[in-house]
């Protein structure tokens, strides 16, 4: 037993440039372990509050006066019991008191700590085998729209979905994808200045069917000219713009059977093998009709609709909702909640992908989660230190290595 000797907070700020907590655990044999609150824009109704409402400021007073105390002291190796006592200092059903983001950095920070003790990397401690039979596909955000790029498509998402490789190969066809449709957007608008949104993706002044020809002609090209797997997939994150029993593009608007219809025929038309959120996050009945279409050969992938909850899955389980299951540590804000929302996915056949947040932070434990779960994807953006030290961590993982000349 090695025991928990100090535990400190301090204020950072995440990638937007937004001020979150970070937390370090240390323990008697002098190991330590730190990580942030990552948060996000499109965030779900069902999802734990990421801060009190006093923000970082009462997040930090409360977690110095009522946490650090409660924690000390404690064996750095029971995690469970390490999140336990984070809901008792809680008491809220929604972690309000001490704040999501307080909780998902302390848990973490145990998690760490632990398995620097033990010599280990976080996968490994975490039940990771050394060399997994498939590694997490990369789910890398090309091109944005939505809440994380204003002006541009309706559709929040536009992926490169590149399964079935060794890590490098995955990370060099998504980035290649993400390329060319930069390439393909200032061609098509040579005189606007581009840039690219919260999690790296190109932002543009076009319509959803027009970034998703670029896109989809992008994969083809990478496919092509590498040989490698990659396809186009989406985020629609359509609870963003659904109001009123209707689905309200810029260009039409839709009823629920509607939606069902359009995104099957994206499926069909444009080999789509990633779909998150397509639908409002209380819709379990049209994500049903959704998985039954093209479950065999697309992933339906459900965010907003489970906020990695573990009772929200079980109704999705009951009623066939989805195929697959978004995983974001800091939607329930420990990793012992998060791993019972594996724990029943994996049991009942359904893929996860483990995703970072758009307000996240240059720390590589997302692919250590996404290893130690089985992820069937890691999705992490592709451009901005804290997306590619993601990446880069999934490489060490898979032991990318370049042999000495």
């Amino acid at each position: 037993m090695s025991v928990i000797t100090d535990v400190r907070f301090r204020r950072i700020f995440d990638s937007r440039g937004r001020e979150t907590l970070e937390a370090t655990v240390e323990t008697a044999r002098g190991f330590r372990g730190t990580a942030g609150g990552p948060s996000g824009e499109s965030t779900g109704t069902h999802e734990v509050q990421a801060f009190p409402k006093g923000g970082v400021t009462e997040a930090m007073a409360t977690a110095a006066r009522d946490l650090r105390p409660a924690l000390v002291a404690r064996d750095v190796a029971d995690q469970a019991g390490f999140d336990a006592k984070l809901h008792e200092v809680d008491g809220t059903e929604n972690f309000s008191r001490i704040g999501g983001n307080t909780a998902t950095a302390l848990s973490l920070a145990a998690a760490l700590a632990h398995a620097a003790e033990d010599g280990r990397t976080l996968a490994e401690s975490l039940g990771a085998a050394a060399h997994p039979s498939q590694w997490p596909a990369v789910v890398g955000n090309c091109l944005n729209g939505g809440r994380h790029a204003i002006g541009g498509p309706d559709i929040q998402e536009f992926h490169a979905y590149a399964p079935d490789a060794t890590p490098l190969e995955e990370v060099r066809a998504a980035i290649a994808v993400h390329r060319a449709v930069g390439e393909a957007i200032h061609k098509a608008y040579p005189t606007l200045a581009l840039g690219r949104g919260d999690e790296g993706g190109w932002v543009a002044p076009i319509g959803n069917i027009e970034a998703l020809e670029i896109l989809t002609a992008a994969c083809a090209s990478v496919r092509d000219t590498t040989k490698l797997p990659v396809y186009p997939g989406l985020d629609l994150a359509a609870s963003e713009f659904y109001s009123d029993g209707k689905y309200r593009y810029k260009d039409r608007t839709l009823d629920s059977d509607g939606q069902v219809a359009f995104v099957a025929e994206l499926v069909d038309r444009y080999d789509l093998r990633y779909v998150e959120d397509p639908f409002d996050q209380e819709a379990f009945g049209p994500f049903a009709q959704l998985t039954a279409a093209v479950g065999s050969k697309c992933l339906v992938v459900g965010d907003d609709i489970y906020t990695t909850k573990r009772s929200r899955l079980g109704r999705g389980i009951a009623e066939k909702s989805s195929n697959a299951i978004l995983i974001k540590v800091n939607q329930v804000g420990t990793l012992t909640d998060t791993l019972a929302t594996v724990a029943l996915a994996k049991a009942n056949g359904m893929a996860t992908v483990t995703s970072h947040r758009s307000g996240d932070l240059p720390e590589g434990w997302l692919a250590h989660v996404a290893v130690a779960f089985g992820s069937a994807g890691l999705k992490c953006g592709l451009l901005g230190g804290e997306r590619v030290a993601k990446l880069n961590e999934l490489l060490r993982l898979g032991g990318a290595t370049e042999a000495p000349h």
